[in-house]
């Protein structure tokens, strides 16, 4: 798995960074064939608390799965949104499993 964090309108972390792969290594004990992750890492809207916004895509072979969220901190904005990519992948892997 190819991963690839990208901050747009400021400097990450290590730690941050860190954080990211831990998240995103979780899909990969679900699914296997993950060939490709970005995330995309922002700040939008600096006047309002809820401007860390975390897309996050994941390509497997023949299909792609993304999320989006935002939230105070990129840690909660990473974490829902790997959360909801697990639940596409789940559903995915179900309806192939079915054929």
């Amino acid at each position: 798995m190819k991963l690839r964090i990208q901050a747009i309108n400021f400097d990450a972390t290590t730690t941050l960074e860190s954080f990211v792969g831990k998240k995103v290594a979780r899909l990969e004990k679900n699914y296997d064939e993950i060939v490709n992750v970005e995330v995309y890492l922002k700040v939008v809207k600096p006047e309002t608390a809820t401007n860390k916004e975390a897309e996050i895509k994941v390509s497997i072979p023949n299909v792609e799965f993304f999320a989006s969220k935002t939230c105070d901190s990129f840690e909660e904005a990473v974490d829902l949104s790997v959360d909801a990519l697990d639940k596409q992948i789940r559903k995915y892997k179900e309806k192939t499993n079915k054929k």
